[in-house]
C-alpha cells in the first residue's frame, strides 16, 4: 500500500495533467497532487522528455527501463516496457536491459550499447567515466546528449519517487495497474 493516501483533485494542475495523458490520473499523478506546484512542474518536464524531445524512442525507453531495473521501480518498469516494445525494441532487448546488461553486446546496436553503458553510469556512480561519454559522444549529436542526460536523471527522479512512497505496488490491486494511454507511469 502506499504510504500517503493518493490525492483527488479538479484544480487545474490536475486538468493539465489529465489532458497530456488522455483524460486520465495515475496514482503517481494523485500522490503528486499533494503538492500542486511540483505535480505542475513534473508534468511540463515529463511532457518535454516524452513528447518533444529528439531522443529516438527506443533509447528514450533503453534508458527509462535501466534505471527501473537498476533502482527496483517495478512500477515504472512494468508501464514503459510495452513503450519500449512499441518503440521498437524487441522482448530480448528489454530482459536484458532487466537482468542481464553485461550481455548486451549481441542485443543491442552500438548506440544503445553506448545509451547504456551511460545510464548504468549515471545511475550507480553519478560520476561518468570519460570513455564512457567518448563512446556515447561517437553515436549521438550534443542535443540528444543533453535529452538523454535529462531522461536519465527525471527518471532516476521518477523511480525514486515511486519506491519511496510505494506508489503503484504490486500489493494494491487494481489501483497500481491505472497508467496512461501509452502505457508510461511519468
Amino acid at each position: 500500500m502506499a504510504r500517503l493516501e493518493y490525492h483527488s483533485d479538479d484544480s487545474e494542475v490536475a486538468a493539465r495533467i489529465r489532458e497530456r495523458r488522455g483524460g486520465k490520473l495515475t496514482p503517481l499523478d494523485r500522490m503528486l497532487l499533494h503538492s500542486p506546484a511540483i505535480a505542475d512542474g513534473w508534468n511540463s518536464l515529463l511532457g518535454a522528455i516524452r513528447a518533444r524531445a529528439s531522443l529516438a524512442d527506443d533509447v528514450r525507453e533503453l534508458a527509462i527501463l535501466r534505471v527501473a531495473a537498476l533502482n527496483g521501480a517495478d512500477y515504472e518498469w512494468n508501464a514503459h516496457e510495452p513503450v519500449a516494445r512499441r518503440a521498437g525494441m524487441t522482448l530480448e532487448q528489454t530482459e536484458v536491459l532487466r537482468e542481464h546488461a553485461e550481455n548486451a553486446g549481441g542485443v543491442l546496436n552500438p548506440g544503445q550499447r553506448a545509451a547504456l553503458a551511460y545510464t548504468d553510469a549515471m545511475t550507480r556512480c553519478i560520476e561518468v567515466p570519460d570513455e564512457i561519454f567518448l563512446e556515447l559522444r561517437s553515436h549521438f549529436d550534443d542535443q540528444q546528449i543533453v535529452e538523454l542526460t535529462a531522461t536519465i536523471g527525471t527518471y532516476n527522479l521518477v523511480s525514486r519517487f515511486l519506491v519511496a512512497l510505494h506508489v503503484g505496488r504490486s500489493d494494491q490491486g487494481a489501483e497500481a495497474d491505472t497508467i496512461d494511454e501509452d502505457g508510461a507511469v511519468a
